[in-house]
């Protein structure tokens, strides 16, 4: 844990009303090291978040920070203009520099940001029910929608190709071909299992190119724990962890909705019986979604919506499988075959949205 010393030294950088009184670590994020910090202010106790941006993840720090500042302010103008907005709705507010920078970098180079903390609404690491998998889902769609009349250029991709399903199954294949820990031979199965789907890989990036679905600013990172519910409506009302705003398809943010808020089983389930995809929840989902986003989305958004949580599990189990063959290099593991286990459990995944489908496009048709 750093000393309060270097932390209140950080806190000092922004422009805080209040006097410095400590820093605790806050959250469950593995990208970021986050802290609540409190402040005395005239006698009230005030709370801000300091937040630690990974420059190993992310490479350009300030331009994910030019993104967030944009987006942010885009956000909190419309919330407090627009007639007819939702009052509930809350964006995250960056605290600023007296250079009027929203970030500073300390003497290691490492980038840092305040917000205003969020307060009386808090996080949850599961999806629970059907009503907070609605709530969720329709807070997400609002964000995108929000965001459709971003003013000026276009935001920078602070991940290239983060959801590009052919470029990472190009991924797979080089891997293959180099096979630096010797593991290709002994997963054929799950190999022919992504490559006998690869025609569907370049569905919705041909969609774009052909001008049925548009680029849009996305948040990429759409699971529940990125998001702040409100404690006494149940409501979602602030999308958090903006790293990965940026340019990208909104079906690919449905569709990690659905990947982690309809599967009966967490990614790490190695029992492959428990892994199946709940109707109810992706129902819940795709209502939520919908109510919020229909006025926006192209014919062939709509349309592709049940498709999108396949092709997305798809992608992030072919990512597992491509990280297992280069000998475990990206995600973290605990044991030796964690990223076989994962990749396995996506496409049981996969598998029990391929036998649903039709029953999803019903659902859809029925809205």
């Amino acid at each position: 844990m750093r000393k309060q010393k270097e932390l209140q030294a950080l806190c000092d950088k922004f422009i805080i009303y209040g006097d410095f009184l400590v820093a605790v670590p806050f959250g469950s994020g593995h990208i970021n090291d986050t802290y609540q910090i409190t402040c005395d202010q005239g006698g009230i106790r005030v709370h801000y978040t300091l937040q630690r941006v990974n420059n190993k993840v992310f490479k350009n720090p300030h331009k994910v920070m030019e993104n967030i500042d944009r987006v942010t302010t885009h956000l909190l103008k419309k919330f407090q203009t627009s007639a007819g907005r939702s009052p509930r709705l809350r964006t995250l507010r960056l605290l600023r520099t007296n250079t009027n920078l929203p970030y500073v970098f300390d003497d290691n180079g490492n980038c840092w940001r305040a917000y205003v903390f969020v307060e009386i609404a808090g996080g949850f690491e599961g999806w629970g029910g059907e009503e907070m998998a609605f709530s969720a889902a329709k807070a997400f769609g609002e964000f995108q929608c929000n965001l459709v009349d971003l003013p000026g250029k276009r935001l920078h991709e602070t991940i290239v190709d983060f959801h590009n399903t052919p470029a990472r199954i190009e991924q797979l294949k080089q891997a293959i071909a180099a096979d630096p820990a010797g593991r290709a031979n002994e997963i054929t199965k799950e190999i022919d299992f992504v490559l006998s789907r690869e025609d569907e890989c370049n569905t919705l990036v041909k969609l774009n190119a052909d001008g049925d679905i548009p680029e849009r600013i996305t948040h990429n990172d759409t699971k529940v724990n990125n998001l702040l519910i409100d404690d006494s409506t149940g409501e979602g009302v602030c999308v958090m962890d903006l790293d990965t705003v940026m340019p990208g398809l909104s079906l690919y943010d449905f569709g990690d909705m659905v990947r982690t808020g309809a599967s009966t089983a967490e990614e790490d389930e190695v029992n492959l019986n428990k892994v199946e995809v709940s109707a109810s929840m992706f129902e819940a989902l795709l209502r939520g979604f919908h109510s919020s986003t229909a006025s926006f989305l192209t014919p062939a958004e709509l349309e592709y919506l049940p498709f999108s949580g396949k092709l997305i599990t798809l992608e992030i189990g072919m990512r597992f499988l491509t990280d297992y063959i280069n000998n475990d290099i990206y995600f973290k593991t605990k044991r030796p075959q964690h990223n076989l286990e994962r990749a396995r459990n996506q496409f049981k995944l996969v598998e029990s949205i391929e036998r649903q489908l039709d029953d999803m496009k019903l659902m859809l048709k029925n809205l």
